[in-house]
């Protein structure tokens, strides 16, 4: 009798030309989600902003900001305004993104106690 052939296993490579590897490492942070769910709600200012992701700092939430409109998921509108005003909102692609991120925000917030209790039995024993 014939062995079964092995599927094939997908390979994963640690290359800039990894698609997985650059979404995933960009909004895998700990501050990308948290910015994009914040701008679900319409544009706002840095200071907004700041206000609402509790714990980030400026240094920091300019920084993920930054990222968030080089990888195209955001868009800063400076107004020529005295003093200037500058709004970030989501781009088409940061709507889009966002979608598939709410069941798994979703996905987490149904397992939570059930991740907690399983992390707490495995403390327990080690």
């Amino acid at each position: 009798m014939a062995k079964p052939a092995q599927t094939e296993r997908r390979m994963f490579h640690n290359s800039e030309d990894c698609p997985i590897r650059k979404v995933i490492a960009q909004i895998g942070d700990k501050w990308s989600l948290l910015i994009l769910f914040a701008l679900v709600d319409g544009p706002d200012r840095f200071n907004s902003l700041k206000s609402r992701i509790v714990g980030i700092s400026q240094r920091m939430l300019t920084q993920t900001l930054r990222d968030l409109e080089r990888e195209g998921y955001v868009l800063r509108t400076v107004y020529p305004e005295v003093p200037a005003r500058v709004e970030y909102e989501l781009t088409e692609m940061g709507r889009d993104i966002v979608k598939p991120l709410y069941q798994l925000v979703a996905w987490a917030s149904k397992h939570h106690d059930d991740i907690k209790q399983v992390r707490e039995a495995y403390d327990e024993k080690c």
